[in-house]
């Protein structure tokens, strides 16, 4: 079997071009804002979707000694939806978008949040 040179250079162009889309698109996300006065004892409400199959924010930054309430949005399927924060102590099915996670982050830092599984995993910075 022998294939043209036109074929070749079209699927490694093909293959260029989705190596490069997959790379632009997984990048990494920004931060996510938190709604929720700082300073003043609100709770700071944090919702998290998914996106390429991990947590839409993944990074998420906090107030030390403030409530947070942490909930995730209808995107969010399977495992992902049992969600741990291993350092407070968090682990709990949220079944639907109503339901949340409660905690006050009493030390700084950066902390680890995940699936329960390990697959979809994110960061928390308690600032």
């Amino acid at each position: 079997m022998i294939i043209k040179k036109t074929t070749l250079y079209l699927a490694l162009t093909l293959i260029l071009i989705i190596v490069a889309g997959f790379f632009l698109l997984s990048k990494g996300s920004p931060a996510q804002n938190v709604t929720g006065n700082a300073g003043s004892g609100s709770v700071q409400k944090v919702v998290i979707g998914m996106k390429n199959l991990n947590y839409y924010p993944n990074t998420i930054k906090v107030n030390a000694n403030q409530p947070v309430r942490i909930s995730l949005d209808s995107s969010v399927t399977g495992c992902l939806r049992s969600f741990t924060i291993r350092d407070f102590g968090i682990a709990k099915y949220l079944k639907t978008p109503d339901d949340y996670v409660e905690f006050t982050p009493t030390k700084k830092g950066t902390f680890r949040f995940a699936c329960s599984m390990g697959m979809g995993t994110g960061t928390l910075v308690v600032e």
